[in-house]
C-alpha cells in the first residue's frame, strides 16, 4: 500500500523560505512521477509541482521561478524548496506519486491516498 508523509510545513514571513519533504513507502519510488498539491481554505486542490521518474519536471505558473522541486530516490524522498514566500502561498500542502507529469504542476494517474499535508502559513 502507497503510504506518503509530508513534512516541514510552518509559519514563516512574506519572502522568507521553507522546505518540505515527503517519505515514501509501498512504491518503486524511482519508477513514479511525484508531485506537490496545495489546497488553501475554501478552494480546490491544485497542482504545485512535479518531478517525473526521469527527473523531468513541471511547475505551475503561480510557483514557477520561486519554488523548485527535487527527489532522492535512494532515501525514497521527494522535496520542495519554497524561497520568496507570498500570502497567497498559505495552504495545506500535499505530496502525491502517479504515472506522469501535467504541464501546470500536476501528478496524473495517482496512486495510492492523501497524506495528512504539512500546513504552509505565509504572514503579510
Amino acid at each position: 500500500q502507497v503510504q506518503v508523509v509530508e513534512s516541514g510545513g510552518g509559519l514563516v514571513q512574506a519572502g522568507g523560505s521553507l522546505r518540505l519533504s515527503c517519505t515514501t513507502s509501498g512504491l518503486a519510488f524511482d519508477q513514479y512521477a511525484m508531485g506537490w498539491f496545495r489546497q488553501a481554505p475554501g478552494k480546490e486542490r491544485e497542482g504545485v509541482s512535479c518531478s517525473s521518474w526521469s527527473r523531468g519536471t513541471s511547475s505551475s505558473g503561480s510557483v514557477k521561478g520561486r519554488f523548485t522541486i527535487s527527489r532522492d530516490n535512494a532515501k525514497s524522498t521527494l522535496y520542495l524548496q519554497m524561497n520568496s514566500l507570498k500570502a497567497e502561498d498559505t495552504a495545506m500542502y500535499y505530496c502525491a506519486a502517479g504515472s506522469f507529469c501535467i504541464g501546470d504542476g500536476r501528478v496524473g494517474s495517482r496512486v495510492g491516498d492523501w497524506g495528512q499535508g504539512t500546513q504552509v502559513t505565509v504572514s503579510s
